[in-house]
C-alpha cells in the first residue's frame, strides 16, 4: 500500500510543483485543517480520480478563529490524518508551519467581501472570513493547483472562495462537492469528534429542522416556515444561533419562495458549535 509523502516547507512544495509542471501532470488540491474524516476523504478521492496528483494541506489556521478557546480545542492529530490517507493514489500532504504560510514579506492585500461576508457566519464570527481569504490566498499562490475541492457544508465559505479566486486572478478551478452525512443524517465535521454519544444524538435536530423547512416550501410562507421550524428546534437540547432561508448566490434572506433556496443553520451542542445547510 503506497504511503503518503509529507511536504513540510514551502520551498519543498515549490520543488514538487515544478516537477509536476515539467512532466505536464495535473494537480488537485484539498485544503483542510486536519482532523480528517470521511467527508474530507470524499473530496480527496474525487481529486485523485480527476488529477494525476492530489495535494492535501493540513494547517489549523489561527487567523480564522475569533474564539481563542475554540482554536485551542480544535482537534489535531497529524499522524492519524496521514494514516487515513495511506493507500490513496499519488496523494501528498502539505503540513506547513505558520511561518511558511504567513512569511514576513507576505504581500497579501485584503479584499473587500461586501454583503456576502457580513451575513450568517460573517455576522456571528467577525474576522473569520478575512482569515479564510488570507490563508486560501496564500495556499493557492503556493500550490498553483489545477483544481481545488471544497464541501458544500461550508456553503458561505465556498461562495467567498469563488469570489477570491476571481478577485486575485487564480487559474484554479473550484469544484464544489456535496455534504457528506453519517447514516443518521448528521453532517460530517471535525468538530463532531468533540461530541459525546448523547450529544451526537441531540445534534440530529439540525438535519430534522432543515428537512422540515424543505417540506414546508410553497405550503406556507417563509416567515411561517421559520416560526414552525424554530418551535420544533426548541423542543430539542441545542442552542440556536441562527436559522435563515437565503438566496444561494447572494446569501441574502428571502421573503418569498424561489425555485432554489438554501436554509442555513448554526447551533451549539454543549460547547461545540455546528453548522449545516440544505439546498432545495
Amino acid at each position: 500500500m503506497p504511503k503518503v509523502m509529507v511536504i513540510q516547507t514551502s520551498q519543498a512544495l515549490q520543488q514538487f510543483r515544478e516537477k509536476l509542471k515539467d512532466a505536464s501532470l495535473s494537480l488537485g488540491f484539498v485544503p483542510t485543517m486536519g482532523a480528517l474524516h470521511q467527508g474530507h476523504v470524499s473530496l480527496i478521492e474525487k481529486s485523485c480520480q480527476e488529477n494525476d496528483f492530489t495535494l492535501v494541506s493540513i494547517f489549523v489556521n489561527p487567523k480564522q478563529f475569533n474564539n481563542s478557546e475554540d482554536l485551542q480545542k480544535y482537534p489535531r492529530d497529524l499522524k492519524s490524518d496521514i494514516q487515513l490517507l495511506n493507500g490513496l493514489k499519488n496523494c501528498v500532504v502539505f503540513a506547513p508551519t505558520e511561518a511558511d504560510l504567513y512569511p514576513e514579506n507576505d504581500g497579501f492585500i485584503p479584499m473587500e467581501l461586501g454583503d456576502i461576508g457580513r451575513v450568517l457566519e460573517g455576522a456571528f464570527r467577525p474576522g473569520h472570513f478575512e482569515g479564510v481569504v488570507h490563508v486560501v490566498h496564500n495556499l493557492f499562490r503556493l500550490v498553483s493547483a489545477d483544481r481545488a475541492y471544497f464541501g458544500q457544508k461550508d456553503f458561505q465559505q465556498l461562495a467567498i472562495i469563488r469570489l477570491l479566486t476571481n478577485h486575485f486572478g487564480f487559474q484554479t478551478e473550484i469544484i464544489a462537492c456535496p455534504t457528506v452525512r453519517e447514516p443518521n443524517g448528521l453532517a460530517m465535521s471535525s468538530r463532531n469528534m468533540r461530541l459525546g454519544e448523547q450529544e451526537r444524538k441531540d445534534a440530529l435536530i439540525i438535519i430534522h429542522v432543515l428537512r422540515k423547512i424543505a417540506s414546508l416550501k410553497n405550503q406556507v410562507s417563509i416567515k411561517e416556515a421559520l416560526v414552525q421550524a424554530q418551535a420544533f428546534f426548541s423542543s430539542g437540547k441545542l442552542s440556536l444561533e441562527y436559522l435563515a432561508i437565503v438566496d444561494p448566490e447572494t446569501l441574502q434572506e428571502l421573503n418569498e419562495w424561489k425555485e432554489n433556496q438554501i436554509c442555513c443553520i448554526a447551533a451549539h451542542c454543549g460547547s461545540v458549535r455546528l453548522i449545516d445547510n440544505l439546498l432545495f
